[in-house]
């Protein structure tokens, strides 16, 4: 049977969870469909058509699948479920709020942040914080998946490859819950789950002002994406979707650089896909050096100036 990948993207652009979900999916069978669910979406249906892989592109259009909430998102999957052996979506917050759902209705187990396919029923995923990995069988008769991106290489466009489109009937809207508003920061800055270099802050920033005053210049030089630990953004030092680790976003990035950050598990468990770990604390005994390929332990207000102006001036 085929295999359906849920796409992800802002209405013009597919974002890489799903080019690297779509990597994950060819190891399960070679039939991949993948469904996208929307609002004018020809950008978005012309990219995914052209991936590699990809044999034929589900259209789900639909004024209130433009922001799409679980219970209608759910819906869709649910209603095209029984043409699938496996669904998979990538390990994000998107997919955590859809795929448990549309498992539910379908009444099969979920696999979640898998980090490898041993064969069609056999997949592997973390546990205890990552520091444990447990391989997990599945005989559901229909496998739902969420896979880490990071551990799976992005496929591309192949030039003249052109699946196959076709448009599907949309369910109404459930009208349990509707979309109502949101703000996004225009920081011009790269998305902090597919950026290059990460540069993350923790609580002994101090505040607010602090952690924008002491961060910005140095992502704006290293054209970086900034993160932040939990406790950062439980202080209100740093918005919600900056926060790193096991229960925020999960990054792979070149070179992650941690400024002020202990090193508690569950932001560890987000960091260990990254190449190169460099670690800035005070504390010499902090566990963040456990996992650093590189560790200073100084006073971060000295250091970053430091190190951008070193950057700025080498430039």
């Amino acid at each position: 049977m085929s295999i359906l990948v849920i796409a992800e993207h802002d209405g013009n652009n597919l974002k890489v969870a799903t080019r690297q979900t779509i990597a994950a999916a060819a190891q399960l069978g070679n039939d991949i469909h993948v469904l996208i669910a929307g609002d004018y979406l020809d950008n978005v249906v012309a990219q995914a058509s052209k991936l590699e892989g990809v044999s034929k592109v589900l259209v789900a259009q639909a004024e209130h699948l433009a922001h799409a909430l679980a219970e209608d998102a759910a819906a869709l999957i649910v209603s095209v479920a029984a043409s699938y052996s496996a669904i998979l979506g990538g390990h994000s917050s998107f997919t955590r709020d859809i795929l448990p759902r549309a498992a539910a209705q379908l009444d099969v187990g979920m696999v979640s942040d898998v980090v490898e396919i041993i064969s069609p029923n056999s997949f592997k995923r973390p546990i205890y914080a990552g520091n444990l990995i447990a391989t997990v069988d599945s005989e559901e008769r229909i496998r739902v998946l969420t896979v880490r991106g990071s551990r799976f290489k992005s496929v591309d466009a192949i030039a003249g490859h052109a699946a196959e489109i076709k448009s599907l009937p949309v369910p109404v809207s459930s009208g349990k819950a509707k979309w109502v508003a949101e703000t996004k920061g225009n920081s011009g800055r790269p998305e902090l789950s597919t950026a290059r270099v990460v540069v993350s802050g923790g609580r002994s920033l101090g505040s607010e002002e602090k952690f924008q005053h002491i961060l910005n210049p140095l992502a704006e030089t290293l054209g970086a994406a900034i993160g932040a630990s939990r406790a950062a953004v439980d202080a209100g030092y740093a918005p919600n979707d900056t926060q790193v680790g096991q229960t925020g976003t999960l990054v792979a990035p070149d070179i992650y650089m941690a400024f002020g950050i202990s090193g508690s598990i569950q932001h560890t468990a987000g960091i260990k896909d990254s190449k190169v770990i460099v670690a800035v604390n005070l504390d010499p005994d902090a566990p963040i050096f456990q996992v650093a390929d590189y560790g200073l332990v100084a006073d971060l207000f000295e250091v970053i100036p430091q190190l951008n102006n070193a950057l700025v001036t080498e430039a």
